[in-house]
C-alpha cells in the first residue's frame, strides 16, 4: 500500500449523484488529490481500466461492483486500498436472508418478526399468522422487488409471489409489516472503530404527500442537531448500537474487518427501532446530505477506514441542516422521457453563495457542467444547506424551481408540514 500523501490519485467508481458528492468531498481535501473516474461500474471492466495506471485509493459509490467483488480484486491483484467492503462483507446487502440470520445468530436487536423460507412448507400458514406482511427477494433488486400486503398483493397473491421467488432464487424472506417512520444511519468503519453520520430521512414515493409509486428516492433531509424531529434519544442510541454490533458480528463471522460504510435502514416504531435492511455503501440521495456538511477530510477518513486506523481520525459534520430535492424528467418513474435537456444555469448565483450544492446523476454530461441531456432516471440532486431546516428547504426549493427543462421535483420534502405529519404519527404510536 502506498502512503497517504498530498497529490495522491483517487479513483471514484460510479455514475450517480452519490459519486458526485464523494468527488466534491474529495476535492475539498487539503491533500489536493488527483481524482478521476473509470468509464464504467462493471467490476471486471473497472479493474481492467485501473490496471493500466493503478490509483492510490478507490472509493466506490454503488453496491453492484462491491457485491461483484471489486474491492477483493483491487486489493489482492493491484494492491490498491478500496473504501468499500469485500464481497463476503457486502453480502450484508447482497443477501437479505443472510443479513437477517446474522443478526439472529449474534443476538443483535432490531430484527422484526420474520422467517427465511427455502422451501414452501409452512409458507401459507405464516402469511396468515402475520396478517400484514412484507415479502422480500433475497438479492439485489434496486428496491423494486419488495411487495407489501395491502399495497401490492393480498394473502393468496403473496403466497404465489413467495413460491415464485423460492423457485427462482432458492430463498425468500417474509417479515411482519411495520408501522412507523423510516430513517437512515450511515456508519463509516474500519471494522473496529465506528463513526456515525447524521441521521437522514429519504422520501421514496414519487409525488407530494407520499403518494404514487416508489422510486430510488425523490429527496432527503438532515437537521442541524444531526438527529430527526421524530427520533428520540433512545431510538438514535439503539440504531447506533445495532450498527456497532453488526460491524463486530461481521468481523467475528467472516474473520476479517469490514471497511467502508455500513448503512442501516431503520424504522422508529412504538416498540423501538427495527431494522428494515442493510446497505454496504452510502445511500443515494442520503450521501448528498451528509457529504455536503462533512467537515473532515474524506480522503484521510477513507484511507483510515481501509488501513484500520480510523481511531486516529476525527469524523465531524457541520451543525447545519440539508435538504436534497431530486429533479427528474417528466413521467418519472413509470414513463420518463429521455434525451431532454436539463438546464441548471440559473442556479449559478445560489451555488456561488454556498446555499446550494448540485450533483448530477442520470445525465449525459461532463461533471461540473450546467446543462445536460437526461437519460430517463433521476437527473440532478439539488441540495440546500442552511443553519436551520427551514433555510435549507427554502434554498433547495428555490434552486429546484430554477432548473429548466421538462422536469419536476417533490416540493414538500423538508417542509414543516411534512415533518409535522411525521412527528404526529410517532407521537400517536408511542402513546
Amino acid at each position: 500500500m502506498s502512503s497517504l500523501r498530498p497529490g495522491l490519485s483517487v479513483a471514484l467508481v460510479g455514475k450517480d449523484a452519490r459519486t458526485e458528492a464523494l468527488a466534491a468531498a474529495c476535492e475539498r481535501s487539503p491533500l489536493e488529490p488527483r481524482t478521476y473516474r473509470p468509464s464504467t461500474t462493471d467490476a471486471v471492466a473497472v479493474l481492467a481500466e485501473l490496471r493500466k495506471d493503478p490509483p492510490d485509493l478507490v472509493l466506490v459509490g454503488p453496491e453492484a461492483p462491491l457485491c461483484a467483488g471489486l474491492a477483493d480484486r483491487l486489493e489482492d491483484e493491484l494492491g490498491v486500498p478500496c473504501f468499500g467492503p469485500r464481497q463476503r462483507h457486502a453480502r450484508i446487502e447482497g443477501s437479505k436472508a443472510w443479513a437477517r440470520e446474522l443478526l439472529a445468530k449474534h443476538g443483535i436487536g432490531g430484527n422484526p418478526e420474520h422467517r427465511v423460507f427455502r422451501d414452501p412448507t409452512g409458507l401459507t400458514g405464516y402469511l396468515h399468522a402475520l396478517g400484514e406482511f412484507v415479502i422480500k427477494p433475497d438479492g439485489l433488486t434496486g428496491g423494486k422487488g419488495v411487495k407489501v400486503s395491502g399495497e401490492h398483493l393480498d394473502e393468496s397473491e403473496g403466497a404465489e409471489y413467495a413460491r415464485a421467488l423460492i423457485e427462482s432464487d432458492g430463498v425468500v424472506v417474509i417479515e411482519e409489516k411495520l408501522d412507523g417512520e423510516e430513517f437512515s444511519l450511515q456508519t463509516i468503519t474500519d471494522g473496529r472503530t465506528t463513526r456515525h453520520c447524521p441521521l437522514v430521512q429519504d422520501h421514496k414515493r414519487a409525488f407530494e404527500g407520499d403518494l404514487g409509486p416508489n422510486t430510488g428516492g425523490m429527496g432527503s433531509y438532515t437537521v442541524a442537531d444531526h438527529s430527526l424531529p421524530f427520533v428520540n434519544r433512545e431510538d438514535m442510541a439503539q440504531a447506533q448500537a445495532i450498527n456497532d454490533a453488526v460491524v463486530n458480528a461481521l468481523a467475528a463471522e467472516l474473520g476479517s474487518p469490514y471497511h467502508g460504510v455500513l448503512y442501516g435502514g431503520f424504522m422508529a416504531t412504538g416498540e423501538g427501532v427495527k431494522l428494515i435492511e442493510y446497505n454496504a455503501r452510502f445511500g443515494d440521495p442520503e450521501a448528498t446530505n451528509v457529504l455536503s456538511i462533512l467537515a473532515s477530510d474524506l480522503v484521510a477518513v477513507s484511507w483510515a477506514a481501509t488501513s484500520e486506523t480510523l481511531e486516529r481520525e476525527d469524523v465531524s459534520f457541520d451543525q447545519r441542516a440539508t435538504v436534497c430535492k431530486y429533479v427528474v424528467p417528466e413521467g418519472y418513474p413509470t414513463a420518463p422521457a429521455s434525451g431532454g435537456l436539463i438546464d441548471a444555469t440559473d442556479l449559478k448565483p445560489l451555488v456561488g453563495e454556498g446555499r446550494v450544492r448540485l450533483y448530477w446523476a442520470a445525465v449525459d454530461a461532463d461533471p461540473g457542467g450546467w446543462r445536460a441531456r437526461m437519460t430517463g432516471s433521476r437527473a440532478l440532486a439539488v441540495v440546500g444547506v442552511g443553519d436551520s431546516l427551514e433555510q435549507a428547504e427554502q434554498a433547495a426549493e428555490e434552486a429546484a424551481q430554477r432548473v429548466g427543462g421538462a422536469v419536476r421535483h417533490r416540493s414538500d420534502i423538508g417542509t414543516a408540514a411534512l415533518l409535522h405529519k411525521r412527528v404526529e404519527h410517532m407521537e400517536k404510536l408511542r402513546s
